[in-house]
């Protein structure tokens, strides 16, 4: 099962590097793609050249399908909605953050369910769908990462929060 990561111009990085940290540490395989294959830029500037466009994916393999915030103008359309709806009747776990959460809710996946986009939410995971505000994004990383069993065991789980949100040092 594959870990889908759609990259598309003026995207934030930023909010997804932790999560694609965890993801490529435990081997999980891991796509990046875009609208239409073609190289990005991410508002952060980096140039990126992903694996696949987003119509090339085999939508029955994945497990999980990430959506970074930034300019989602680039990836307003119904062919986006239609994908995301898929892997939504499919189970997959579908994550938003920032104003990707936008785009799950063009999409109407947020209908009956509690989202980021409520006040008291910063990120939350209601019937396999992650959302989280821009700030939120270690909170995101972790979640996302509990909901693919990526942690070892508690004391993984644990050892992650400690390291990434309390800034402890890692056991030596």
């Amino acid at each position: 099962m594959k870990d889908i990561v759609l990259l598309y111009d003026d995207c934030c990085i930023y909010e997804i590097v932790i999560l694609n940290y965890f993801l490529r540490a435990t081997g999980s395989s891991l796509v990046f793609c875009s609208p239409n294959g073609r190289k990005i830029t991410a508002t952060e500037g980096y140039s990126i050249l992903p694996d696949a466009a987003l119509p090339d994916v085999d939508l029955s393999d994945v497990r999980s399908f990430i959506v970074p915030g930034g300019d989602i103008s680039h990836i307003d359309t119904p062919a986006v909605y239609e994908c995301l709806n898929t892997l939504h009747s499919s189970n997959v776990l579908v994550a938003g953050i920032c104003a990707g959460v936008d785009i799950l809710e063009k999409a109407g996946l947020l209908e009956g369910i509690r989202s980021s986009h409520q006040e008291e939410y910063d990120c939350v995971l209601d019937r396999n769908i992650l959302t989280a505000r821009a700030n939120a994004y270690v909170d995101f990383a972790i979640e996302a990462a509990k909901a693919l069993d990526l942690f070892k065991d508690e004391a993984d789980l644990l050892e992650t929060i400690a390291f990434w949100k309390e800034f402890k040092r890692a056991p030596e």
